[in-house]
């Protein structure tokens, strides 16, 4: 059976960005504290609560979101506790790595808070890339993905479903259920995966809840899965630090992008 590599975060990046070439996937366990993990939940709860019934009872099997699973963009704005997320140090470098000779400055491209709840489907399986097509499959390193576990992730309640190797496949090679693994791990873990790797969220046989936290990245020329522009107000870009500020757009990628700051201010 396919596994999902695992390593520890003062593993060398060279073998971290090795493991990920390889695989298409990556758990690094042990990334960041529970103290950390209480503020983000606490910061998205009142958002992910606040959603309508109608929005995560109801389930369409044909649908590409499964119901019973509480979905909260904007982690920007809406959880400043995540900024250390958002840039650290591992998912700069491994952006580095496998965006950065595609692009001049990789972004942000989506960010959300996920609850699966127990009776939530399995969710099919997708590309990041799927939503550019014009690129032929195995497409190039477009986009980086990220899930921070907030609570544990196993087989039962939801953990994300991964192909490892699917990121070299090529359009007409389909999917064996024996190639298929969930991404188990403890809470304070994080999970990469490549934006051609095969991946979906898992069902939930379990009675626990899983929450996670999505964050992703792409080469700085592709438009935004997330428009960070409208998820993000002006005054909270003004607050934000340089890096973050990049990320999220507030700097032109070459001659892409170009704006006054006249018009909205960021403070």
């Amino acid at each position: 059976m396919p596994q999902i590599p695992r390593l520890e975060p003062n593993t060398p990046i060279e073998q971290m960005t090795q493991a990920l070439d390889e695989a298409g996937c990556l758990v690094i366990t042990n990334a960041f504290e529970s103290e950390l993990r209480g503020r983000v939940a606490q910061a998205m709860r009142p958002h992910l609560d606040s959603l309508p019934a109608e929005w995560i009872d109801a389930d369409d099997p044909e649908a590409f979101y499964p119901g019973k699973t509480r979905r909260a963009i904007a982690i920007v704005e809406r959880a400043e506790a995540a900024w250390p997320l958002i840039c650290h140090p591992i998912s700069t470098a491994l952006c580095q790595h496998h965006l950065g000779p595609q692009c001049e400055q990789p972004q942000l491209h989506v960010t959300g808070a996920l609850e699966v709840a127990p009776g939530a489907r399995a969710q099919c399986l997708h590309r990041e890339e799927d939503l550019f097509p014009f690129f032929p499959v195995p497409r190039p390193n477009l986009i980086l993905a990220s899930m921070w576990a907030v609570t544990e992730f196993t087989a039962d309640n939801g953990g994300t479903l991964l192909v490892p190797g699917s990121h070299r496949w090529p359009t007409e090679r389909k999917t064996k259920p024996e190639e298929i693994v969930a991404a188990e791990m403890p809470a304070g873990s994080v999970l990469y995966w490549l934006g051609g790797t095969l991946h979906g969220a898992g069902a939930n046989v379990s009675r626990n809840r899983r929450f996670g936290l999505i964050l992703t990245y792409s080469v700085g020329w592709l438009r935004q899965e997330e428009n960070q522009s409208l998820s993000i107000t002006p005054q909270t870009v003004g607050r934000l630090p340089n890096e973050l500020k990049a990320l999220v757009g507030r700097e032109p990628h070459g001659g892409l992008g170009f704006f006054d700051p006249r018009v909205i201010p960021a403070d």
